[in-house]
């Protein structure tokens, strides 16, 4: 009867810690947050701040996102059914655009980072496919939501 009560209360505390605890993060969660943390670290880093340092602070902030970001496939769907009739030259040339304009799109949000906080709210996977939800919640109280999708490459997961 003593063991019967002991396997209920040991079953009942890991059904509360489980519920009360958020679920590890996976290797999608850990390897957006691995780039994310060195981008800001980058950012963040007071040697590369100096208005002079700006090309140097871009370049490695590119070559950050660059392990996570699969430029060739983005683009790829971003053209969809129009990918296939471009000539390997055009695809190459439309890649380097592609990755160029969202680089420009965006390295003025990410430089202007102001130790926002970031949170990993989840993520799903099947297969080799994953998503990752981030909220940054910013210092004027108006969330941004941002879901990656990711495809695994080998042992990267790949925005």
């Amino acid at each position: 009867m003593r063991l019967a009560y002991f396997y209920r209360g040991l079953l009942l505390f890991f059904l509360v810690f489980g519920m009360a605890v958020p679920g590890l993060a996976g290797e999608p969660t850990d390897q957006i947050k691995q780039t994310t943390d060195k981008i800001l670290s980058i950012v963040s880093d007071p040697a590369l701040k100096a208005p002079s340092k700006t090309g140097e602070r871009e370049k490695v902030i590119r070559l950050a996102a660059g392990e996570r970001f699969d430029w060739e496939e983005m683009a790829r769907r971003s053209l969809g059914k129009h990918w296939d009739q471009r000539t390997a030259k055009e695809k190459k040339e439309f890649v380097r655009l592609y990755s160029d304009l969202l680089e420009r799109t965006y390295m003025d949000k990410v430089e202007g980072y102001s130790s926002e906080k970031v949170l990993y709210e989840g993520e799903s996977v099947d297969g080799g496919y994953a998503t990752v939800k981030v909220k940054i919640a910013t210092k004027k109280n108006a969330d941004i939501h941002v879901q990656y999708r990711l495809k695994k490459e080998g042992n990267k997961w790949l925005i």
